[in-house]
């Protein structure tokens, strides 16, 4: 019986890794705009809320994450780009037409997803492990490119013009225009490169390397800052920067006590369950806002509020404590100096 032998294909072998993170990317479009209006700022669940949930711990994009949800007509154009780029660069890695290009837009996405939000995830490292695999991912698909199954070999296959161009090998498809010499090297640096930024990322986010495994996605946190007591005024500002990112913190209780302990101020869950709005200064496009039963704070959301009342008047000079209390029981404290 003859043997036949089938000549290796890279591209080929990549089939299934090809298909699912081209899924992946060009489903991000598909959620936002065909199965929910997810970019309309006025709908819950925004898509700009969610990115702004990233910036409390982003990694190396901070500014540009706080630039953006201070400025949402410019947020909002750029969640519209990344929308349209991640349907392009998913759809095109589906059909594998101009696979390496392409395969530099899944690596480049999810950078920014790692960087963004790979410290989010409640039960396990769930955006950390999307970002790394993302990158893997990507830089093994511009290696192998496509093969068999794909637009990029139909029109190799088909002799098109532009197929003959060394462009192409490097934009699409084929063989990589690299020297045999030098080809295991670029591998090599490439692969390690992607390896230290995982486990840089890691310990970095999770403390997964050494010291103690941190998930800061359980259990919310407030930062209190800037707290000043002005005439009958209370001021302070707070932001959430831990916790679950799909639903916000309860504040269930605002109190304010002198250096002897005595309850100066009290604002309770029904009080601040009807806090009027107008006491709320936020800064970004994630909003604390009056709930049913509570003061909502998502996370990512900072406002200043403003707490009006008659015996703030005349406190005389001293140290005061704020005290701001989660429906979970966690507080938080903050000292203030009149």
């Amino acid at each position: 019986m003859k043997t036949v032998h089938i000549k290796n294909d890279a591209g080929l072998l990549a089939l299934a890794l090809r298909l699912v993170v081209g899924w992946t990317y060009f489903s991000a479009f598909w959620r936002r705009t065909i199965l929910a209006d997810k970019l309309d700022p006025e709908v819950a669940g925004y898509i700009g809320e969610k990115f702004n949930a990233f910036l409390p711990n982003a990694l190396g994009i901070k500014p540009i994450i706080q630039y953006l949800v201070e400025n949402p007509d410019v947020l909002w154009i750029n969640m519209v780009i990344f929308t349209i780029v991640e349907g392009i660069v998913g759809l095109f890695i589906l059909f594998g037409l101009f696979t390496r290009i392409m395969s530099i837009g899944v690596f480049s996405l999810a950078m920014g997803i790692l960087l963004g939000s790979g410290w989010i995830g409640t039960t396990c490292l769930d955006e950390w492990q999307i970002g790394v695999l993302g990158i893997a991912t990507g830089f093994v698909l511009f290696l192998t490119g496509s093969g068999k199954y794909s637009v990029d070999n139909y029109v190799m296959k088909h002799h098109f013009a532009f197929t003959k161009k060394k462009w192409f090998s490097w934009l699409g498809s084929g063989i990589l225009p690299i020297k045999e010499r030098i080809f295991p090297k670029v591998v090599l640096i490439g692969s390690l490169f992607i390896f230290g930024m995982t486990l840089m990322t890691n310990q970095v986010f999770h403390g997964g390397l050494w010291g103690t495994l941190h998930n800061k996605s359980v259990k919310p946190k407030l930062e209190i800052t800037s707290g000043e007591i002005q005439n009958n005024i209370l001021s302070f500002d707070v932001f959430r920067t831990e916790g679950v990112d799909v639903y916000g913190a309860w504040v269930i209780g605002i109190h304010l006590y002198d250096s002897q302990k005595n309850s100066i101020l009290e604002y309770t869950q029904e009080d601040l369950s009807a806090l009027n709005k107008m006491s709320i200064a936020n800064y970004y496009v994630a909003k604390i806002k009056p709930g049913k039963h509570s003061l909502v704070v998502p996370l990512g959301a900072k406002a200043k509020l403003n707490l009006e009342h008659d015996v703030l008047s005349n406190l005389p000079n001293g140290i005061y404590t704020l005290k701001i209390t989660d429906i979970s029981g966690a507080y938080w404290v903050h000292q203030i100096e009149k």
